[in-house]
């Protein structure tokens, strides 16, 4: 499987026997992903309802929750039936490929329902166990459409944004480094990672919290913050994301450097600070 952090520029999945394969799982994530961004834009221009609650009652599922991941596993089974499918809103799919679809039908559900333009959906493919801890991203998309843009990556392959390559030049210095983070829904985890915060907050340029885990491993990918970090993630959350920040030459896991991404906690940074802010959020009692 290699390592954590295997190098992006390693031999392109093109050259390799595998790299056919991982080619088209990434054109079929870009197609189903912007499919159903558009979907999801379309049903918020046309009205938003909160149709549940899950954890507690800031943690809402709208209406175009259900309906985009329903969309999105249409479209999966259409095209792939023996694939196995992980998705935030509906039930798990047993598939037989060894090949399992994690989506997130609109990532930043809280910024969709409010009208602001950070939501994104994310959609991935995975070999192995549905666990962050032990599977391989082959593949995958994040589209956010009210940003106009659409991020992808594939194993060994590189990352890019509405097909531009990305890739990350070193930067050192925590001290000057700009940090995105995310939070919980429940206050009293909230409460414990404003504390967190509060005590890294001197030690960086600054915060962020943009509110869509798929697009601060993004964001991270694309230069535009140097580090993003939250506890509690789910799978579907960072699936594609982790892999467009890993892909683009981001440093992706734990707090530790042996440590896969995980709920427990997932940081990806630049690799210039990646060591510095695991051992100040260590540190921070994260």
């Amino acid at each position: 499987m290699g390592s954590v952090n295997e190098p992006a520029d390693r031999t392109p999945a093109t050259d390799t026997e595998d790299g056919p394969r991982i080619k088209e799982l990434r054109e079929l994530a870009i197609h189903i992903a912007t499919g159903a961004a558009e979907m999801a834009a379309r049903m918020r221009h046309e009205g938003v309802a909160v149709a549940a609650t899950k954890s507690s009652s800031t943690d809402v599922v709208t209406e175009a929750d259900r309906a985009t991941e329903q969309h999105i596993r249409e479209l999966i089974s259409r095209a792939r039936p023996d694939d196995a499918i992980l998705g935030e809103e509906g039930d798990s799919v047993s598939g037989t490929t060894g090949l399992t679809w994690v989506v997130d039908p609109i990532d930043g559900t809280v910024n969709y329902l409010y009208g602001i333009g950070s939501w994104a959906v994310s959609v991935a493919v995975v070999e192995g166990e549905p666990e962050p801890t032990s599977w391989r991203t082959l593949a995958g998309s994040v589209v956010a459409p009210r940003l106009s843009e659409v991020y992808s990556a594939g194993a060994g392959e590189g990352a890019t944004l509405n097909g531009r390559p990305l890739r990350l030049e070193p930067h050192s210095g925590l001290s000057d480094s700009l940090v995105a983070t995310g939070f919980g829904y429940e206050s009293a985890r909230r409460t414990a990672q404003g504390r967190v915060v509060a005590q890294l907050l001197g030690s960086v340029r600054d915060i962020r919290r943009m509110g869509s885990a798929a697009l601060d491993l993004c964001a991270v990918a694309a230069g535009r913050v140097d580090a993003y970090y939250e506890l509690g993630t789910k799978p579907w959350d960072h699936a594609a994301g982790a892999l467009v920040a890993r892909e683009a030459g981001a440093w992706v896991g734990g707090l530790k450097d042996d440590e896969r991404e995980s709920e427990r906690m997932l940081v990806a940074a630049n690799p210039g600070i990646s060591k510095q802010l695991r051992a100040a959020l260590r540190d921070a009692g994260a």
